[in-house]
């Protein structure tokens, strides 16, 4: 029996938390969905849902045998969705690197699309008490999932100066990773520890010798503690694969990235598997020659319109990949 509109195992519904009240314009919205060729009785998923702009146009979509399993680790977005009523809708709270054990909850082993939208949603953005950014002085918390792990204070009171440095250079991409890894360490040090994001933005930019026109010093240091203390690539690196074993032949998969980390793994998980040929050489027979999903890429990367970019700025650095779950023969 299909469960309810806004069901989910129980170890896994959400508990109550008020709703966040900033907006949110959903990116790539019709080009996203579009790709998944949605078909009236398929089985497709959310891994993303956010506030809930891609799960409404898949929804619009499907007929009535239709079903859309929607996921998210902000508990904010979960109960934002629970006014989403829909019998053919499933909503859970669980990061996507769970799909197959949420799936195979709901009773669900296969499906006909996933769409994952890596995208750090406008609320958590604009909502200072997240901690996820310098425009606003909040407590430095920065967990998509609040209900576990460490806040990005906790982690800054104890890491070492070489994982600081190594995190901020490899996930912020920041030239001045050592010298702001160095100021960070030093005011800790000196007896004050670093809570809220103004403080730390304070730090950082005290620390970046030179500051690019238009961007402010902290943003690479933000944009690299988000992704550390989410696991933000870990996750996607985890689900790649099962997006692949899940989708049945012909299904889609979408994914939308905002920073190069992301999209690097996406195209080369949807590269390596198109040209998968993982046999001992020397065989009269390859691995292409065998009967194995494979995922081929639909096209090109897409990037938003111009309009889209006018309409919202946030949009500017997302790229869509496609990719088809075929069967060769």
């Amino acid at each position: 029996m299909m469960p309810g509109a806004n069901s989910a195992p129980a170890s896994l519904t959400a508990t109550s938390v008020p709703p966040a009240t900033s907006p949110h314009i959903t990116v790539l919205l019709h080009e996203a969905v579009d790709a998944l060729q949605v078909r009236a009785d398929g089985v497709y998923v959310d891994g993303t849902f956010g506030r809930g702009g891609h799960s409404r146009h898949i929804l619009s979509k499907l007929g009535p045998q239709g079903r859309l399993i929607a996921l998210d680790r902000d508990l904010a977005a979960i109960v934002h969705g629970q006014a989403l009523q829909d019998v053919r809708f499933s909503l859970v709270h669980a990061h996507f690197s769970a799909l197959s054990h949420v799936l195979d909850t709901l009773g669900v082993a296969a499906v006909d699309g996933i769409l994952l939208d890596l995208g750090i949603s406008s609320p958590q953005i604009d909502e200072g008490v997240r901690g996820f950014s310098f425009r606003f002085d909040g407590p430095l918390d920065m967990r998509m999932d609040q209900s576990r792990g460490q806040t990005a204070a906790e982690w800054l009171a104890q890491c070492s100066e070489k994982q600081l440095t190594e995190v901020i250079r490899d996930y912020g991409e920041e030239r001045f990773a050592k010298q702001v890894a160095r100021a960070i360490v030093k005011e800790r040090e000196d007896g004050h520890a670093i809570a809220t994001t103004g403080h730390l933005a304070k730090v950082v930019a005290s620390a970046i010798p030179k500051i690019e026109p238009g961007q402010n010093p902290a943003t690479r240091t933000f944009q690299a503690l988000r992704i550390f203390v989410n696991q933000e690539l870990e996750e996607l690196a985890l689900v790649l694969p099962e997006c692949l074993r899940l989708l049945r032949p012909q299904g889609r998969l979408a994914v939308i990235s905002f920073h190069s980390l992301e999209d690097r793994i996406v195209k080369r998980f949807i590269q390596s598997e198109a040209n998968r040929d993982d046999l001992p050489t020397g065989l009269p027979i390859r691995a292409k020659d065998l009967p194995q999903p494979r995922l081929l890429p639909v096209g090109r990367a897409i990037k938003p319109s111009a309009n889209e970019v006018a309409a919202n700025a946030r949009a500017r650095s997302a790229v869509l990949r496609v990719a088809e779950r075929t069967q060769v023969q």
